[in-house]
């Protein structure tokens, strides 16, 4: 089954919990992160990433900075302090959800 809707719904999640672990990321580090945390079962694109960070710079959920690594310009994401608490929020949301949809899963319908 091709995961990648699932995957694009979950994406601020995923984002936030990253940076919630890491403290800061900049963009391929969180898609290497996704990867290799998955097994190889979770690709992130970069076409479906990057919209994403900017909408959550947008929505004050993250910051950036900007620094000159091996002569290369590489832009980091941070949680800002709204980002913090939108991100337990998201976690939790995710969480309740995943578990519920596993139970539906697992149940047998009772014709009762």
């Amino acid at each position: 089954m091709d995961n990648t809707q699932f995957i694009k719904g979950s994406l601020t999640a995923i984002v936030l919990k990253l940076l919630e672990d890491n403290g800061r990321m900049y963009g391929y580090e969180m898609t290497k992160a996704v990867k290799e945390m998955s097994g190889d079962k979770v690709n992130i694109t970069e076409a479906a990433l990057y919209p994403a960070l900017h909408k959550l710079v947008e929505e004050d959920l993250l910051e950036t900075t900007t620094e000159q690594v091996a002569g290369r310009m590489r832009k980091y994401y941070s949680l800002t302090k709204k980002g913090k608490k939108e991100s337990v929020i998201q976690i939790n949301s995710m969480l309740e959800a995943l578990s519920s949809v596993q139970l539906l899963l697992n149940k047998k319908l009772s014709n009762g």
